[in-house]
């Protein structure tokens, strides 16, 4: 499998003629990473992880394309019918012929304020861990994880003790469009040494990823 980053949480998982996207919203460049998509995944209802307005236009250029999402977002894109999938955690089903499960429940806390809403961690394939807005360690091994880097949710402890949790042999950062790239700075001088004593590779996407 062949991952692209496409900004963001947004990650494109290609395997030879299927393609599966994850979290394309506001804040990624959604024309290449929809582009030809199969099956897309949303982790929760935030703008910065799913546009519906161009999975709308997705949808209607490919009645194929099939799109699963916890039952909020899933309930706000109705009018696409069968299209449209609601999933919760503790679930297993296939996207377009990637085998898919499910974990979480909901997102992080934010602020006490500030409402809880529901988020999917989704484990694809043979490992591969895209956990939303929340730092819930599947009881699953995973081989790659894509870790949210930076959120107004977490902080660097957080971060750094959730990559080492789920112990994955390879880690790349997402949820990073709102830090400039010197923050790309203090991961490999902070996150990457630590983790790395684990056992855990922190990566990047500055080009498609194999795994």
């Amino acid at each position: 499998m062949q991952l692209t980053k496409h900004g963001h949480s947004c990650v494109r998982i290609d395997d030879g003629d299927r393609t599966l996207v994850l979290d394309p919203g506001a804040f990624s460049d959604l024309d290449p990473a929809l582009d030809g998509a199969d099956a897309v995944l949303i982790t929760h209802e935030h703008v910065d992880h799913v546009n519906p307005e161009r999975l709308r236009a997705a949808a209607a250029a490919d009645p194929r394309l099939r799109i699963w999402a916890p039952a909020g977002v899933a309930a706000s894109l109705a009018d696409l019918g069968e299209q449209v999938v609601a999933v919760g955690a503790g679930e297993s089903f296939d996207a377009a012929g990637f085998p898919v499960r499910t974990f979480g429940g909901q997102h992080a806390l934010i602020h006490p304020l500030i409402p809880i809403v529901a988020n999917v961690g989704y484990l694809i394939g043979n490992g591969v861990y895209h956990p939303g807005d929340s730092f819930v360690v599947p009881p699953a091994a995973v081989t790659t994880l894509l870790f949210p880097a930076v959120a107004p949710w977490s902080k660097m402890a957080e971060v750094i003790d959730f990559v080492i949790a789920v112990r994955a042999p390879q880690a790349l950062p997402i949820h990073d469009a709102i830090v400039n790239d010197l923050y790309g700075m203090v991961m490999r001088n902070n996150v990457a040494p630590i983790v790395e004593k684990f056992g855990v590779t922190l990566g990047g996407f500055g080009q498609p990823v194999t795994v």
